[in-house]
């Protein structure tokens, strides 16, 4: 299985199969232009228990061209109703992280203990995002079939994280063939669906795709949700996703851009205690006794056990043993092995046959 290992403020971090899920809280348009806001955001991901915080860095003007015209505007469909009636430069313009304040908020972060990323829209953040030394990259969805940004991004030769939401597998192996033939030697890819959903459907979620990404393509898994709520998140770790990614908003009655598809501090919190218990229960490869009541109930188990008086020198017959329980005696396993042998002594009644009370 596929794993890479990153340097936190925490020390060395494995990513992948059999270690703990590696949740990042997304930070997005939540601070609404407000810089305590976003301090606050920080802050709470890390009294939540989240490993890292992800920006993304643009400016309106990185990412689109200030146009009204239809194809520019966004509504309908899945999008959310706080995004009705904006033009793509308008809700960017509302929705970006200054980039002034990136070097402020990655020092905030990584002084709280977390990992700090940001996913670039363009190669000028790109550009950006190396003059503040990050850690690794994350692409976005949209941003698959991106190549010459995948290729930027690949020759930083840093860890990537790409969602792939609504790629098609074609599209898929062109991205991660792009970063791997340009660089990117550690690469986890997100599954994701990007409805952005208050009310999510649950047979559009698909969550073995997952999987299939692991498997298919021998990368770190995991899942960016774009849903309301946790309890598909938490099923995906569950599943196996060594990355989750969840939208985070500063409090529950906050309005932004992005907060019909966010969770609070609160939320937050119980989702990473969540995922903390699961992986707790899901444990790690172990056969034999669990723990101090296992070890007592072995004494349950069944063994070879007299069962009628043996004088010394008797013949020893299925009428005067027999494998019952509890398990003080030799192991049923030997059986048939003692079946016809003399004994040493007197046996009583109630007695565990043992090594020492047979001629061998």
């Amino acid at each position: 299985m596929a794993e890479f290992t990153i340097n936190t403020p925490k020390g060395k971090r494995t990513i992948g199969v059999g270690h703990p899920t590696f949740i990042v809280a997304e930070m997005s348009a939540n601070h609404g232009q407000n810089y305590q806001k976003a301090v606050e955001i920080i802050k709470a991901a890390a009294d939540a228990g989240a490993d890292a915080i992800k920006l993304q860095t643009y400016t309106p003007n990185t990412i689109t061209i200030d146009c009204d015209k239809n194809w520019f505007r966004v509504g309908g469909g899945g999008n959310p109703e706080l995004w009705s009636g904006e033009t793509m430069y308008s809700l960017y313009q509302k929705s970006h992280t200054p980039l002034e304040w990136h070097s402020n908020l990655k020092k905030i972060a990584e002084e709280a203990g977390l990992v700090f990323f940001s996913t670039p829209f363009d190669s000028t953040a790109v550009d950006f995002l190396e003059s503040l030394n990050v850690l690794l990259y994350k692409v976005a969805s949209y941003e698959v079939t991106d190549i010459p940004l995948l290729k930027k991004i690949a020759n930083t030769k840093k860890p990537v994280i790409m969602s792939v939401g609504f790629a098609s597998k074609e599209e898929v192996e062109l991205a991660i063939n792009t970063l791997r033939q340009n660089g990117t030697k550690d690469l986890c890819i997100l599954h994701c669906v990007t409805a952005y959903a208050k009310n999510p459907s649950y047979e559009e979620i698909n969550l073995r795709t997952m999987l299939d990404i692991r498997d298919r393509y021998n990368v770190v898994c995991g899942f960016s949700d774009n849903n309301f709520g946790v309890e598909i998140p938490l099923q995906a770790a569950m599943m196996g996703a060594s990355v989750i990614e969840k939208h985070l908003v500063g409090a529950d009655n906050d309005k932004t851009s992005d907060s019909d598809f966010s969770i609070d501090p609160k939320e937050l919190k119980k989702f990473v205690d969540a995922v903390r218990k699961t992986e707790c229960i899901a444990g790690r490869v172990h056969y034999g006794t669990q723990g101090k009541a296992e070890e007592h109930n072995l004494r349950y188990r069944k063994s070879i056990f007299v069962v009628k008086d043996i004088a010394a020198g008797e013949i020893i017959t299925p009428q005067n043993v027999r494998v019952i329980r509890p398990s003080f005696g030799l192991e049923p396993k030997y059986y048939e092995t003692i079946l016809g042998k003399k004994t040493k002594r007197k046996i009583e009644f109630g007695t565990p046959l043992c090594w020492e009370d047979i001629e061998q």
